[in-house]
């Protein structure tokens, strides 16, 4: 609801194709949000991020070759914790600004 409140354009668990070394892979993905046609959202409720929710969301911007992810995580107390990760040209990945 807060994406239509802030007027952002968005599909909800759209379905991606995936495709490594320029070959369209057989399996798809479906993240959470995919908003301005470009950024993945991904949202959790756990304790805290872990390697494993990082790795997930950069093999999804590497294998659909959308240029930005967010990933959002509620379950934090007391805050949200909030990361983002740039698909830079060549495949090479920045997180938070890097």
């Amino acid at each position: 609801m807060e994406f239509e409140v802030a007027g952002i354009p968005f599909a909800e668990k759209p379905w991606l194709n995936l495709s490594y070394k320029g070959r369209l892979l057989k399996s798809t993905y479906q993240p959470d949000f995919v908003c301005y046609g470009k950024i993945i959202v991904e949202i959790k409720a756990i304790s805290a991020l872990t390697d494993e929710t990082r790795a997930q969301i950069i093999n999804y911007l590497k294998a659909s070759g959308l240029p930005l992810g967010i990933l959002v995580n509620f379950g934090h107390y007391p805050k949200i914790e909030i990361e983002r990760f740039v698909n830079r040209p060549g495949g090479r990945l920045a997180m938070n600004g890097d």
